[in-house]
Parts: C-alpha cells; structure tokens; sequence
C-alpha cells in the first residue's frame, strides 16, 4: 500500500496528478490518502502530525510525505525506512519525528532522477516514482545510499496547535499519555479543562482531551473551539504546572 501526506488540498490538481504517476509505475498497489490539507508551508507541525498517523500505518507500506516549501532548493530528496515502513519526502524535518521516535530507522538518499522533473513539483516527478518503486519491493533503481537526516526536530512533543479540523477542533503535538488528566491547559491565556468525551460537558464548553492518534485535542461541544477561543496552527499551547 501506498498513504498519501501532503498540503496539496485535495480539491486542487496535484493530488491527482501523482495517483496518476503511482498507478503508472505500480498499478497493483492500493493508494490511501492520510491527508492532503496538512498546514501548508508548515514543515514542522507536518512533521508532527506525521509522526502521531505514522503510528496506524501497516509494516511494509510506503508513505508518500510532501510539505515541501523549500522544492527546488538545496534540500535533498530522502528515503527513510522506519520499523518497517518506508517514507518518501523532503530531507527538510517532515520525516524526521518519526525517524527519531522509531525504534529502528534508516535514512537514504535518492540517487535516482527521471529525465524531466519540474523544479516547483517533486511531488509528482520525484517522490511519487520512487515510492512506486519501492512499493513494488524494488530497492536498486532508486540508486539508495546511506545517509544521515540533515534536517530534524527530534523526538519530543510539540507544544502547539498542528491542525485544525473542519469540526473546529485544535489538534496539537503534545501526546496525550505524558499529560496528567486532571491538569488544565493554558493556551493564549486561557484555562482548558480535562473531559473524557464530549458528553460530559455543556454543549458550547471548551475541553481537553486525548484523540483517536493519543494526541491532546482542544475541542468544544457541538461548535468550534477553534472560534471560540480565537486560535489557529501554531498557536503555544502549555501544561499548568502540577
């Protein structure tokens, strides 16, 4: 299989424009998009929220990951293998969290280059067939060498809202397992407190909960925190202090 992340919008003509490519150059493999409307331009709540999806993705898949603001530049082009699954995307930090929590990873570089690739759309003509091909268990043609990540956040969470959904709700990169439940959180001077679920709160009370990926979500009952509190990606979110 091959799972799709970029900030591509998924009514604009990119995406399809690398199914197209994926289907030419592995036409057997199953392609699942993750998402294609993660922060644009934003490197590091990308690399975040690919690290919390990384989690459900299966052993042998390949993941296509583009937030690529930097296409056309010096970055490098890179291949990770990660506990068994492989990424395909910018050397630029959006792969480098789930390198960094992986128990095991590899990191390549990309000797391959197809006879024409646009410099504004890696995506497509660079990306996209070498995770065909290593979808397809072929490992020679993309001409793969050792290498270490030169761009890289490190492993630890991510004290900031990464995305926001169309519900309103604020996802951040703080994982929720590190968070005690009873703690608030304090986010543009705001107190947040902890609910289970959204039926224990008042419809229109903002909360604090732990997310299907384990990640630590601002959410409101039945409307949008997002509006509520005034917020957006890349808004500090803190824990108060125990």
């Amino acid at each position: 299989m091959i799972f799709l992340f970029t900030d591509f919008g998924a009514a604009d003509i990119y995406v399809g424009q690398v199914k197209a490519v994926l289907h030419r150059e592995a036409p057997r493999e199953q392609v699942i998009d993750l998402l294609h409307d993660a922060p644009a331009f934003n490197v590091k709540a990308g690399a975040h929220l690919l690290a919390a999806l990384a989690t459900r993705i299966p052993a042998g898949s390949v993941t296509l990951a583009v937030v690529d603001p930097g296409v056309g530049g010096p970055r490098e082009p890179v291949a990770v293998l990660a506990d068994g699954c492989w990424f395909v995307g910018p050397d630029n930090g959006l792969i480098s969290v789930v390198a960094a929590r992986a128990k095991r990873h590899q990191m390549f570089s990309m000797g391959w280059r197809a006879r024409n690739v646009s410099a504004s759309f890696h995506g497509r003509d660079l990306f996209a067939p070498v995770a065909a091909m290593l979808a397809r268990g072929d490992r020679k043609t993309p001409n793969l060498k050792k290498a270490a990540l030169a761009a890289s956040f490190g492993s630890d969470d991510l004290g900031e809202v990464i995305y926001v959904d169309h519900f309103g709700s604020l996802v951040t990169g703080l994982r929720a397992g590190a968070v005690p439940q009873g703690r608030k959180l304090v986010i543009n001077g705001r107190d947040i407190p902890h609910a289970q679920v959204f039926s224990e709160v008042r419809r229109g009370e903002v909360f604090w909960y732990e997310n299907s990926l384990g990640l630590v979500e601002i959410a409101a009952n039945a409307t949008s925190a997002a509006a509520r509190l005034g917020l957006r990606v890349g808004h500090v979110v803190a824990v108060e202090p125990g």
